[in-house]
């Protein structure tokens, strides 16, 4: 089982709007790294923090799971929606989806802040390297039970 990290704005999609959801397809994500990320490594069963960023008190509000492996992104293939790419085929897909269900809502919110000021504990966690802006980021086993632990 490996660990994640994925961001999402909460006025896009929140923590809350997974409680309700119980599931969601994490759609939308055009970066080819982040991509590979979600086609390739990610797996059944894996955990994942939900990270809330670009809002008043960024950081790690809960945790999901895996629950279906990579898949292509359906937007992708839809003009009438905001994620459709048109050089995107069916056939060839360029993006890819993973489904995540709710687990739980954190005892309270992890800010960045406080992740930062951990960052020598932390080591080289991916959310803390200068000028990453991945919306999915791997997480070691050391560091999900660090951040964990700060709850």
């Amino acid at each position: 089982m490996k660990h994640w990290l994925m961001k999402s704005e909460p006025e896009s999609y929140s923590i809350d709007d997974l409680r309700k959801d119980k599931r969601t397809a994490w759609d939308g994500v055009r970066n080819y790294q982040a991509r590979n990320m979600m086609r390739d490594e990610m797996k059944s069963g894996d955990r994942v923090f939900f990270y809330h960023s670009n809002c008043e008190l960024p950081g790690i509000v809960g945790i999901m799971k895996v629950v279906k492996q990579g898949y292509p992104d359906a937007t992708a293939f839809d003009p009438s929606d905001h994620h459709f790419d048109p050089k995107s085929d069916p056939d060839n897909p360029r993006w890819y989806v993973v489904d995540l269900s709710f687990e739980r809502k954190l005892a309270r919110t992890i800010p960045l802040a406080l992740l930062k000021e951990h960052a020598r504990a932390l080591g080289d966690f991916a959310l803390l390297r200068k000028g990453n802006r991945l919306s999915v980021m791997p997480v070691t086993k050391q560091q999900w039970e660090y951040v964990l632990a700060l709850q």
